[in-house]
């Protein structure tokens, strides 16, 4: 900066936005018009005066002048005062708030539930009994075998076995492990193929194992309620050697059931040796789980890896097409195959599951037998022309339904039927736990509490969704058995389990701790249905379940984390949309009136993502607009973050409208909260509108709306890209998270240079903001460059500062203001970058002839 261009001292104060003096346009005559009563008093007419009389005007000068300092100070820190985040309270002053960082979990977690999907348009029933051609669609296929007694299994029903079966990865060593020991312990989670894997293998090996034709049945399923020790005792029985040589037998033990007892490893060597002396095998399936852990990492015990996805998809859907074809061949002997070919039909129904809307509607990762069996069906009843495209899309969805379903149904069954505990009693055996009557039910509870946990947290790091389960845990066990203390041993948690009975992946990723990521272990479930079926599952079909979850998301409200109770607040508005009145009354209109911003914030999230529902967005615009009218100062506050994700009113002038009634209130007593909504409206595409808002406000001649002006304008230079939640990653504005927010606006949008520069202008020459405007200022200029010297916000900061600097007093003032970033003693700014920036303020005409050397 040339020695010309450069002001000695402090700029010089401006215009005041009253009804005098306009924030835009016109800034020259908002200069010549501006209020003496904020720029202090006009220097002395240089008049001589004598002795005692000078000294007294001298004083009361000095008194006047001290008297206007204060009066500064107090409103420079009123200003500071409504510049705040709405956490800062809580969080402290001077420390960096977690609204950045829950605006992007909240980012992360509204992908896990599309509003689009449709959960009622599934009708169960009609599926349940439907029939496409000679297809059986059998939406409860599912079923396990377990609940069969024991007898043999049909020769008819192992051909059909190995026509279809899939094996899993390492089906190989499953089988050699098997006739190397004679007994083979198969740990799985229930519907992954572990029981037609089991059958599999006996069938393999008992077809090699010589067994006379005619003797018996090779592959027995045995009685769970006798167990392992009955087993034995009936191959060691006399005549066994004979009449059970080369069988197999299917033993599948339900080891969670009241009462229940695994076996131990005395047990199992028993019924290996009775085995071996009859030349029989034994297949005992049991679900992962802690009582199952001392089974799988004994001996006899293996892990049964689900079958490959596509495989069986293509295994089932050649099953339903060869099937249909070969019905077709029966019906119509000797006709001409003039139809199209079982390959064709193979080839178009695996281009039809490849399709985008169809992965979408099915929203699993990895299909279960059963799953693979239902979209088979549907697919080849589409191909086939007995299944329309919507019809197909429906059945789909119900694939994570039933999912949901099957892993709710009936958990506490057992326990309730229960009869009350006597003295003495030791609860349910079996778990691992004591105490009296049904303590038990922390462990039954565990599994599904993890769910439910995995459904609302999806994304987060494995930890905090483990330590939300356990806080689940324990609400539903209270609901479950309130007469009892919940217990649950320190010891027990198997994540390889959870992972498996939830159908959960754990990835490596970031999560942020106090502005800073780290890196951390992060689950979701395999599938993007499965979240919102579940919350589904729970809130429509089991009301008793409503009251521990709603006392859980209470507590998660409160939890200091971002990305827990940002990710909380989402999925309590999907629950909302299943049933508003009751959600409505015990979650939002509780932490809409809470003490602590926080659960006010969670509220307002729950609402906006009720509205994101087309369904419910009439209500929730009602609500607000009445809360932002006539509500309490908590229901105001709530209203307006509601309001600050751009779906709480029906047009941007509606928000504006709403903003600025809370704003004004009461001496601008919630000024601060109103502003910082209506600065998160600016990315929404309706920019320009919210900026000739803020124009009028300071142009206003209520000194309440010029304030919200000049706060709202102040607040807008320090806030990030990544604190405004309609920033979606992906667009001009999100592909600039770190930016500040007006510096992105003006880089993406250049007609917003003009409006914006006006503001800030008239924050920065306006005496009761200036010197938080300057402050505001400061930080933009600092984005420049990042600390290692890279570019970063420079460009916006080249189309904001010329319009911003185009008068000789905005240029001495910038001048003044780089020269102090120049000799702050904690953080100075380099000599090149200030001739930089300065350089970037003013246009080449306009420097000397050393600038352009220099440039």
């Amino acid at each position: 900066m040339s020695d010309e261009q450069q002001a000695a001292g402090a700029p010089e104060p401006a215009a005041r936005p009253d009804d005098r003096a306009g924030a835009g346009g016109d800034r020259a005559g908002a200069r010549d018009n501006r209020p003496r009563g904020e720029e202090g008093r006009a220097d002395g007419d240089g008049g001589s005066a004598g002795g005692e009389a000078a000294e007294k005007e001298k004083e009361k000068e000095e008194r006047e002048k001290e008297e206007r300092e204060r009066e500064r100070e107090r409103v420079t820190g009123r200003f500071k005062e409504h510049t705040r985040d709405p956490l800062a309270e809580e969080q402290g002053d001077d420390g960096p708030t977690d609204l950045a960082a829950a605006s992007r979990a909240r980012h992360s977690t509204r992908m896990l539930f599309d509003t689009g999907r449709d959960l009622n348009s599934f009708d169960r029933s009609f599926i349940q009994s439907a029939h496409i051609g000679d297809i059986h669609l059998r939406l409860d296929s599912r079923q396990s075998v377990a609940g069969m007694r024991s007898g043999p299994v049909p020769e008819d029903e192992l051909r059909g076995l190995r026509r279809i079966h899939v094996e899993p990865q390492g089906y190989v060593r499953l089988r050699n492990a098997l006739v190397a020991r004679r007994l083979l312990v198969l740990g799985a989670a229930p519907g992954t193929g572990r029981t037609s894997t089991a059958l599999s293998l006996l069938d393999e090996v008992t077809a090699g194992a010589g067994a006379e034709p005619g003797a018996g049945p090779r592959v027995s399923r045995v009685d769970p309620d006798g167990g392992v020790r009955r087993l034995a005792g009936l191959l060691s029985g006399e005549g066994a050697e004979d009449d059970r040589h080369g069988t197999g037998y299917l033993l599948e033990l339900a080891l969670t059931k009241p009462g229940s007892l695994p076996p131990d490893a005395m047990d199992l060597d028993g019924l290996a040796a009775a085995l071996d002396g009859c030349g029989a095998f034994a297949v005992i399936v049991v679900t992962l789980g802690s009582a199952a852990n001392p089974l799988l990492t004994g001996r006899y015990g293996m892990i049964c890896p689900p079958a490959p996805t596509q495989e069986l998809l293509t295994t089932r859907l050649r099953e339903k097409l060869e099937d249909h074809q070969a019905g077709l061949d029966d019906h119509v002997a000797g006709a001409p195959d003039d139809g199209p070919r079982p390959e064709d039909l193979l080839t178009a129904a695996e281009e039809l599951a490849e399709r985008e809307e169809v992965r979408d509607a099915v929203g699993l990762k990895e299909l279960r037998p059963a799953e693979a069996e239902l979209l088979a069906s549907l697919l080849a009843g589409h191909v086939l022309g007995d299944l329309s495209y919507d019809e197909l899309l429906s059945g789909c969805r119900s694939l994570a339904t039933g999912q949901a379903h099957e892993w709710f149904a009936g958990v506490d069954r057992a326990p309730a039927a229960l009869p009350a505990a006597t003295d003495g009693g030791t609860g349910l055996s079996g778990t691992g736990l004591s105490g009296t009557g049904r303590s038990g039910t922390a462990a039954l509870f565990h599994p599904v509490a993890f769910r439910i946990a995995l459904a609302v947290l999806g994304g987060a790091p494995y930890s905090a969704v483990a330590a939300a389960a356990h806080l689940l845990t324990w609400e539903l066990s209270v609901q479950s058995d309130p007469d009892n203390t919940p217990a649950r041993p320190l010891f027990c948690d198997d994540p390889e389990s959870d992972l498996a009975l939830s159908r959960a992946e754990v990835t490596d990723g970031r999560v942020e701790v106090a502005g800073a990521e780290v890196d951390a272990r992060l689950i979701w479930y395999k599938g993007s249905a499965l979240p919102a079926a579940v919350l589904a599952e729970i809130w429509d079909r089991h009301f008793p379940v409503r009251a521990p979850v709603v006392r859980w998301l209470r507590l998660l409200s409160d939890d200091p984390r971002p990305h827990v109770w940002m990710r909380a607040a989402v999925a309590a508005g999907e629950l909302c949309v299943r049933d508003f009145d009751h959600s409505y009354a015990e979650l939002i209109r509780p932490l809409a009136e809470a003490a602590t911003p926080r659960r006010r914030i969670f509220a307002a999230t729950t609402m906006d993502q009720a509205a994101g529902h087309a369904s419910h967005r009439k209500a929730v615009r009602k609500l607000v607009d009445d809360w932002s009218r006539y509500g309490t100062k908590s229901l105001r506050w709530t209203a307006a973050m509601a309001l600050g994700y751009g779906n709480a009113a029906a047009t941007t002038d509606d928000a504006l409208d709403a903003l600025a009634r809370i704003g004004v209130r009461d001496d601008g007593d919630q000024l601060a909260v109103a502003s910082f909504n209506v600065v998160r409206l600016l990315a929404l595409p309706d920019v320009a509108k919210v900026l000739r808002r803020m124009s009028d406000w300071t142009h206003h001649r209520r000194e309440a709306y010029q304030d919200l002006g000049l706060v709202t304008t102040v607040r807008l230079a320090v806030t990030g890209v990544d604190e405004v939640p309609a920033a979606e990653p992906g667009s001009p504005l999100g592909d600039r998270g770190d930016w500040p927010l007006p510096l992105a606006l003006v880089a993406t949008r250049p007609e917003l240079v003009r409006p914006m520069a006006d503001l800030l202008w008239t924050a920065l020459n306006t005496p009761r903001s200036k010197d938080v405007a300057m402050d505001a200022l400061e930080t933009l200029l600092r984005s420049a460059v990042r600390k290692d010297g890279t570019e970063w916000a420079r460009p916006g900061l080249a189309a904001l500062l010329p319009a911003l600097a185009a008068e000789e007093h905005d240029r001495r003032r910038l001048d003044w203001l780089l020269r102090r970033m120049m000799n702050d003693p904690e953080n100075p700014l380099p000599d090149a970058q200030a001739r930089s920036l300065w350089w970037l303020a003013v246009p080449s005409p306009d420097r000397t002839g050393e600038e352009e050397r220099h440039g």
